[in-house]
């Protein structure tokens, strides 16, 4: 008989079990949690206490789009990726990072969309402080700058420039290809780039070109997120031997460890073309009639081009 499991053991058994997009949920709803206890507790005690919380929390977790004050913590590059400081930003995030996340890990891995994730955010903020810096109307404006916008929007656009034609129902209201709903996304923040809304326009159109570019050749050596996973596991394995008691790599059995092979650009462009129809077509049915209409042999094939995506 099955136990019922009570919220803190659910949370352990989705964020182990639940795949990277949940993951990446709960890490982005705990950071938020942590940041408004913190918040309400200055505001609760007031003067130097509530001045000092507000001070580590803006040093910890957000970027500086002044470029002179972000040298002294160039880390919220990366801690502002996972931060939402207002309930509403933290809903819309993380329902469009749910809808692209779990779309995003049956097409490719929970690797490639964590890497996806967190890379594509820190271009977006770096393309937003690069634009601070030149532009006199941003320059003058010393915002801190908070969110996953960017971060979703990489994983959004590599999912509509890796399947332009994809159909895709809004709100069960119409169905539109997925590349034209990326491009009014990608419209609505180039015409209000210079807009002083409090939104980081820059960093989602940064966020986009990462995205663009990350499924460009996506099975090559020479495609960015391949390089990327390359070099993050031979870290990994560098320090893993630096560590370990036992030194001695894993092998296989009748020979040595090796890394996996990825194709070249030509043998990629190959199989590119003849595997592109059948793809599309299973995308196209998934998207009419569900993921559960497919056959055994169609969600094999899915599942194993998500392996090697």
């Amino acid at each position: 008989m099955q136990t019922e499991r009570n919220l803190i053991d659910d949370l352990k058994h989705q964020f182990k079990h639940g795949g990277m997009t949940i993951r990446l949920i709960i890490l982005n709803v705990a950071i938020f949690l942590l940041v408004q206890i913190a918040f309400v507790f200055g505001r609760l005690i007031g003067g130097e206490v509530d001045l000092i919380i507000n001070s580590i929390v803006k040093t910890v977790f957000t970027l500086d789009s002044n470029i002179s004050t972000f040298i002294y913590h160039p880390w919220g590059l990366i801690t502002s990726i996972f931060v939402q400081l207002s309930i509403f930003h933290l809903l819309f995030n993380m329902i469009f990072l749910y809808s692209a996340g779990k779309f995003f890990e049956s097409l490719f891995d929970q690797k490639r969309l964590a890497y996806t994730y967190v890379i594509g955010g820190v271009c977006g903020g770096l393309i937003e402080l690069i634009a601070h810096f030149i532009f006199p109307t941003l320059s003058s404006e010393n915002i801190p700058i908070v969110g996953a916008s960017a971060s979703v929007m990489a994983i959004f656009s590599a999912l509509a420039f890796h399947r332009p034609n994809l159909m895709v129902n809004v709100f069960n209201l119409f169905s539109i290809r997925l590349i034209y709903l990326a491009g009014i996304f990608i419209l609505i923040d180039l015409v209000s780039l210079g807009i002083k809304d409090g939104t980081a326009h820059f960093a989602h159109l940064g966020g986009v070109l990462f995205g663009m570019i990350s499924v460009y050749n996506l099975q090559s050596s020479s495609n960015v997120i391949n390089r990327l996973q390359m070099f993050g596991d031979g870290i990994k394995r560098f320090f893993q031997a630096l560590f370990s008691s036992n030194k001695k790599l894993k092998v296989k059995k009748g020979g040595a460890y090796q890394n996996p092979r990825f194709k070249t650009d030509e043998e990629y462009n190959i199989e590119k073309k003849q595997k592109q129809a059948k793809t599309d077509a299973i995308l196209d049915k998934i998207s009419k009639s569900g993921y559960e209409s497919l056959t055994k042999a169609e969600k094999e094939f899915l599942f194993n081009q998500s392996k090697n995506g």
